[in-house]
């Protein structure tokens, strides 16, 4: 019997609960399983900026699915193949990188869903669809159920906010903090108050048409007062940055202890 193709982590944060997530860059499944392991409510492998492409997201997915613990990824780009054979890989959710306007929302919508909604190329045959054994659930079901998040990283996507978050199929919003501030002319300043003043008026719109908010931070602390403010999961941890911050503090104590 087929098993029924559902996201209950989609479902979860869509009545309200809050989702802790972490970041997956090395490349890595066994880092990736760590961060699930650990207790991560999500991993969003990261294939914009590490050098991740569909054969190293496959074991990675693979190996955080045994895991109460929702797998998706960031696109390298607003690109329908490189969409289509990363969703085939089994991921639940999906987020857009650098989305400005309406015509780049709905093409990133239609990305991710199979006709009629959409343009993604179906097949049985990949691991998203059981490796055949269940693709009708899936095929039936995944419109639904895969999570699509665009990011708004630029003055133009603020601009045309209201007429994106209108586009039918869109899940979510994610303010990309570093890219914005940059591209509003504070570089890598995103605590800067001109940069805030225009973070909160997009959270308040995001909030006001009924979408999930997501964004990233530097710890839990600063988690929480983004979950306070209304987001459904922030990423504050990464496989990257905490080896090298573990690495670096062990080297320190070492280097304290021996006397060098």
């Amino acid at each position: 019997m087929q098993k029924l193709y559902a996201n209950e982590f989609k479902a979860r944060m869509k009545a309200g609960e809050k989702m802790s997530a972490a970041w997956s860059q090395t490349g890595s499944s066994v880092t990736a399983e760590i961060l699930a392991q650990a207790g991560y409510e999500m991993i969003v492998v990261d294939c914009e900026h590490a050098p991740i492409d569909p054969p190293q997201l496959l074991p990675i997915v693979q190996a955080v699915s045994g895991y109460d613990c929702m797998i998706m990824a960031r696109a390298p780009w607003n690109d329908l193949v490189a969409i289509k054979r990363m969703l085939d890989t089994g991921l639940q959710g999906i987020h857009i990188p650098y989305v400005n306007n309406v015509e780049e929302t709905v093409r990133a919508i239609r990305a991710c869903k199979y006709p009629p909604q959409g343009n993604r190329g179906i097949a049985g045959s990949p691991r998203a669809a059981g490796f055949g054994a269940n693709r009708g659930q899936y095929l039936q079901r995944v419109n639904d159920e895969v999570l699509v998040m665009v990011a708004l990283e630029t003055p133009e996507a603020v601009a045309n906010l209201d007429a994106m978050l209108d586009c039918e199929g869109l899940d979510g919003l994610f303010i990309g903090p570093m890219d914005l501030s940059t591209t509003l002319g504070y570089f890598g300043s995103p605590g800067h108050p001109e940069v805030q003043k225009v973070i909160r008026a997009v959270e308040e719109k995001v909030k006001a048409h009924g979408k999930l908010l997501a964004t990233v931070a530097g710890n839990p602390a600063a988690a929480k007062e983004l979950y306070d403010r209304g987001y459904s999961y922030v990423i504050f941890d990464s496989d990257v940055t905490t080896l090298r911050k573990v690495a670096c503090d062990h080297v320190d104590e070492y280097k304290k202890l021996m006397g060098k």
